[in-house]
């Protein structure tokens, strides 16, 4: 029987929660072609959907995401390819996937319950929040294959963590456990494998009762920190504040608190 796309990444809507997970468990959720572009949509599903107020990207099986699976991909015939081929299918794939996750105005929170590789671990990394099982792992393969790091590692590692541990990682290209990735700063909570849906549940639900366009204009204003001068980096905090006031969660918040209650925000 043909699986398609739908059988391999799993989707439902729950509490304003975008649930998305790779279910291809017998190849360690190695993403393919097709995996990838379901992904890349469902994100953007989630940033034009008000009903959808937060994100998790999870798995099925034991491993989160071995890296990618090429198999699907279209590519040149064999001695046919020219220059500019791959760096286009790294720019098409991994590269579309990684701006995905970044890009996506909902707060996204990864659920790693497994092994996480290559592509597989800079999409956990991309994710705003990450929550990880103990048996998680995070390897930065590439080195082992002769490889160059892809879809944006050597931008995110450095970010996390600096230049110096994130050189050491993919120099080496040795397993990183959850508790160090945890220790290191690379992962925010880690969990018991029995626990972690329900802790990304509980943190998604939670993100999602919370001001929707207000986080959403956080998570840009923290994203861009990060290349921007100070100047440019207060002139976008101020210009976000600006916008932010028009939200009807913006005058419920400030409300709220001259009111002593409990804020209900809305996501608008």
């Amino acid at each position: 029987m043909n699986r398609t796309a739908e059988d391999e990444v799993l989707h439902r809507i729950d509490n304003g929660v975008s649930w998305i997970t790779l279910n291809r468990p017998e190849a360690m959720n190695a993403v393919t072609w097709d995996q990838r572009e379901r992904v890349i949509a469902l994100l953007a599903e989630a940033s034009a959907d008000p009903a959808v107020r937060a994100v998790v990207v999870t798995a099925t099986g034991k491993g989160f995401c071995a890296g990618a699976d090429l198999r699907g991909a279209p590519a040149a015939p064999a001695g046919e390819r020219v220059a500019g081929d791959v760096a286009r299918m790294i720019r098409l794939g991994a590269q579309r996937l990684i701006t995905a996750v970044l890009d996506c105005e909902k707060p996204v929170v990864a659920a790693v319950n497994g092994t996480a590789a290559g592509i597989g671990a800079h999409l956990a990394l991309a994710c705003d929040l990450v929550i990880a099982a103990e048996p998680a792992r995070f390897i930065e393969v590439f080195v082992r294959r002769g490889l160059v790091p892809d879809g944006g590692g050597a931008y995110l590692l450095p970010r996390l963590i600096g230049p110096q541990k994130a050189k050491e990682l993919m120099f080496f290209g040795d397993a990183l456990p959850a508790a160090e990735a945890e220790r290191l700063g690379l992962v925010n909570k880690v969990v018991p494998a029995e626990a972690l849906e329900e802790t990304a549940r509980e943190w998604a639900e939670r993100l999602a009762q919370g001001p929707t366009r207000a986080l959403a204009m956080t998570k840009q204003l923290v994203n861009a920190s990060l290349d921007s001068d100070r100047a440019t980096a207060l002139a976008a905090e101020a210009t976000a504040q600006e916008l932010n006031m028009t939200t009807a969660d913006a005058n419920e918040g400030v409300a709220s608190f001259v009111e002593r209650r409990t804020p209900k925000y809305l996501g608008r």
